[in-house]
């Protein structure tokens, strides 16, 4: 029987119910082959209206996929989650029961691969006697872009063309199209959502398996829609590294989920990338994809390559105000579509967008670094030309005001309004709380420019081009740093976050200053110095590096920049305080970072609580947090591979 659209009950206007709050993600089950996510409560249900769902390609292609006996409650009771496949359990409690112990039990099994989401659920009979069960399977999709689930709204369910044996849903150049793997008895669907029903007769210890198998597509190829790399670029440890106890378990979870975060461009041979995270950001992002790349340096160039390769390709070359394009300029990130996204936050971004100061010195950094690592001449010697375009453009449009500093002054309209790493709006504030007036040139970004100059000089040099003019240019920014950004304040004496619209040194110690170690800005003095700040209790939480200083007002650990701790920004830490001969507090970071796995299973979140350990706080989630993470992910490999042995900056220094 085939049900078409036009001939679904309805029950409601259909009307898109209002913005919400953006959907709490933090105790959901991931499962990850990109470009598909899928998102689940810990039972395995796909339930409308809690931010689960199958995405792919910035599109939600299941809203509600729920599997159901009858008016029995299914009670999960274990999970094992990987990247590509998640097992659930659980007992059927209520039909029939007759002892204690429930009779039937069920196992659902989530199998994602680059093209589809596979579910088998698998109803056993445990019990001594037959059962008569009707089991039912429910879904429906709205297709909801990617920024209006993260918004909180609820678009109206589409109506589907369905059958007894498939479904299918299309909006614009969307199509969605789900096969069940056995036909069922009946079907219904009210008000967008499909039910299907099989009768089962169950022998007693017998068994029955019902599945299905769903796929989007895009039934237009224009704009962005990256693929999964095949085959997916390989991140062999080095014989050195030990897969036992925690360290073990936070590198077999942390690479599984950075080989489930591989893309590439459309599919294109050498031009993989890691996806900065699920769910809301599995695209290319400059920043997230350069330092993900840079801290999996001991395990892989080719990586490395390929990012570099992917966003040299996206270079800017002209002045569009509307984007941000400038020539030489590193993009921030590209999607299929724009973001629209209204509400108290209002954002408006292109699909392919530049507001960001750091991701052009960084694409610099990890060419220099590729380079040194043994990245192939061949390679580098093609990216030359893009090297000294992002040079031109670090000492040129980067330095808006001419002051000798990176800054920016944000996007107009609803674009960034911060353009760091730390981009939520109160993202840079004074020590008494008060927000940051723009332009700001930020520390770390100063940092990134100074190696970037060096390090990119280097590079050209050694292919026989004049870098002289890069290197004269690092050289007066290390004392235009030191002149305008240090601060000496009852927190002792630090760099400032960033300099603000009237080039004053925003107070307040934070953990960008960490992302000067390293860079070769600061003195062995001055590095001491902010050693210091990070070894204290106030920034080192015993979990890792908080992004602000506990003893400023306006530090909140559960915000998102203000007091919370990002795992790639302590790796920073880490490995630049190795750098510098700081292993004391290197380690000290480290070990706390690697404490924090076991609350998360081990997959650790883009950034979680800023608590304190030393005064008996647990490990706290932060419930917006994107999980797995890319950068996060990537930080925790260079973590242990620190303390390990494998991974240690100083050798390179």
């Amino acid at each position: 029987m085939l049900i078409p659209p036009s001939a679904v009950v309805k029950k409601r206007s259909g009307d898109p119910m209002p913005h919400g709050k953006q959907p709490a993600l933090h105790e959901l089950t991931t499962t990850l082959c990109a470009p598909n996510i899928a998102l689940s409560s810990p039972s395995g249900q796909i339930s409308r209206g809690d931010g689960t769902g199958l995405y792919r390609q910035d599109r939600r292609s299941l809203a509600h996929a729920a599997f159901g006996v009858g008016a029995a409650e299914l009670v999960p009771v274990g999970s094992a989650a990987g990247t590509g496949h998640t097992r659930f359990q659980g007992l059927v409690r209520g039909h029939g029961d007759t002892t204690p112990d429930v009779g039937l039990h069920y196992v659902h099994d989530r199998t994602l691969t680059a093209d589809a989401m596979r579910e088998t659920w698998t109803l056993h009979n445990v019990s001594t006697e037959s059962v008569t069960v009707t089991v039912t399977l429910n879904a429906a999709t709205d297709l909801a872009r990617m920024d209006q689930v993260k918004g909180g709204e609820q678009p109206a369910l589409l109506d589907p063309s369905a059958t007894e044996a498939e479904a299918a849903w299309k909006l614009d150049d969307c199509e969605v199209r789900l096969r069940l793997g056995s036909a069922a008895d009946s079907v219904s669907v009210t008000d967008g959502d499909i039910t299907w029903s099989w009768r089962v007769e169950l022998e007693a210890a017998a068994a029955r398996a019902f599945s299905f198998e769903v796929e989007q597509h895009e039934t237009e190829q224009g704009g962005f829609l990256p693929k999964r790399p095949e085959p997916a670029v390989g991140l062999p440890l080095p014989e050195a590294a030990s897969l036992e106890g925690d360290h073990g378990r936070l590198l077999r979870r942390s690479l599984a989920d950075l080989d489930g975060l591989q893309l590439s461009d459309d599919g294109t041979p050498g031009t993989a990338f890691l996806a900065a995270g699920s769910p809301w950001f599995l695209t290319l992002f400059g920043r997230d994809s350069l330092l993900a790349a840079r801290l999996l340096l001991p395990l892989s160039t080719d990586l490395a390559a390929s990012t570099l390769r992917v966003l040299a390709a996206r270079q800017g070359t002209k002045h569009d105000p509307d984007t941000e394009e400038q020539p030489g300029k590193i993009p921030h990130e590209q999607r299929r579509v724009a973001i629209d996204m209204d509400g108290e936050n209002p954002l408006r971004l292109p699909p392919l967008y530049y507001g960001t100061i750091d991701a052009t010195p960084l694409w610099v950094c990890l060419l220099h670094d590729a380079w040194r690592a043994g990245m192939a001449e061949s390679e580098v010697r093609e990216l030359l030309p893009a090297l000294r375009a992002a040079l031109e453009w670090v000492r040129g449009p980067g330095d808006a005001d001419g002051d000798g500093f990176l800054e920016y002054s944000g996007s107009a309209g609803a674009g960034l309004s911060n353009q760091g790493w730390k981009d939520s709006g109160d993202g840079v504030r004074w020590a008494d709380g008060t927000i940051a007036t723009r332009p700001l040139a930020l520390c770390e970004v100063q940092g990134y420019a100074y190696e970037a100059a060096i390090g990119g000089a280097a590079v050209l040099a050694a292919f026989g081009e004049d870098a002289s003019t890069f290197r004269e240019w690092a050289a007066d920014l290390r004392e235009r740093f030191r002149a305008s950004f240090w601060l000496d304040d009852e927190h002792g004496r630090y760099p400032a976050i960033a300099l603000d619209g009237d080039k004053r040194p925003v107070s307040g110690p934070t953990s960008n200053m960490a992302h000067l170690l390293g860079t070769g800005l600061l003195d062995a003095h001055e590095a001491e110095l902010v050693a210091e700040q990070l070894g204290g209790p106030a920034l080192n939480s015993g979990y890792g590096l908080r992004t602000l200083s506990a003893q400023v007002r306006g530090f909140n650990p559960f915000s998102y920049h203000c007091g919370s701790i990002w795992p790639h920004d302590t790796a920073i830490a880490v490995l630049g305080l190795a750098s510098e001969g700081f292993h004391e507090q290197a380690r000290a970071l480290a070990e706390g970072l690697v404490h924090a796995g076991p609350a998360f299973d081990f997959r650790l979140p883009e950034l979680f609580g800023g608590t304190d350990r030393g005064a008996g706080d647990a490990v706290s989630a932060y419930p917006s947090s994107c999980t797995p993470q890319a950068w996060a992910a990537a930080g925790a490999t260079a973590v242990v591979g620190y303390l390990q042995g494998w991974n240690d900056p100083a050798s390179e220094r």
